[in-house]
């Protein structure tokens, strides 16, 4: 007898995950129209650490690196929750955020950058990379990327 197989996924059907992500970005936007304003750079952070203490061990060590650098690089970015996901703004855009590996049941965390990011290199550039571990080079790496696309 063979094994019953999986049901093919129905295009345009979301996943598990995807479907939880978007609970929490809802939840996000209401929080944020309970508070009536914007919430502080503190309490944003407050929130961004306790996201990031929940994560996998592995997800979590490099999520808080990259707030480290993201810190570092470029203070005037905003923390704030995006879908679940630790990201940074400015002037209420979204910049760059951090997606760990296990939010989606990836091989590989995510850095990405979205169009505020001013990234721009001609007429194509990355706007997100793949994260297993960080070095001291990537580290560097992602710190002028964060610099920039701040700018």
């Amino acid at each position: 007898m063979s094994a019953t197989p999986k049901p093919a996924k129905r295009s345009g059907a979301f996943t598990d995950e995807e479907r939880a992500a978007m609970k929490e970005r809802a939840q996000e936007m209401k929080t944020a129209t309970r508070r009536g304003s914007r919430p502080t750079k503190e309490d944003a952070e407050a929130e961004l650490l306790a996201k990031i203490a929940e994560m996998t061990p592995e997800d979590r060590a490099i999520a808080e690196r990259i707030h480290a650098i993201v810190q570092a690089a470029a203070p005037d970015l905003t923390p704030k929750l995006w879908y679940g996901m630790p990201a940074y703004a400015k002037d209420g855009q979204l910049v760059c955020f951090f997606q760990p590996a296990a939010k989606f049941k990836a091989r590989y965390a995510t850095l990405g950058f979205n169009d505020p990011a001013k990234l721009d290199d001609g007429n194509m550039w990355p706007t997100a990379f793949a994260l297993t571990k960080l070095t001291a080079a990537d580290e560097k790496r992602i710190g002028e990327l964060v610099k920039k696309a701040a700018s």
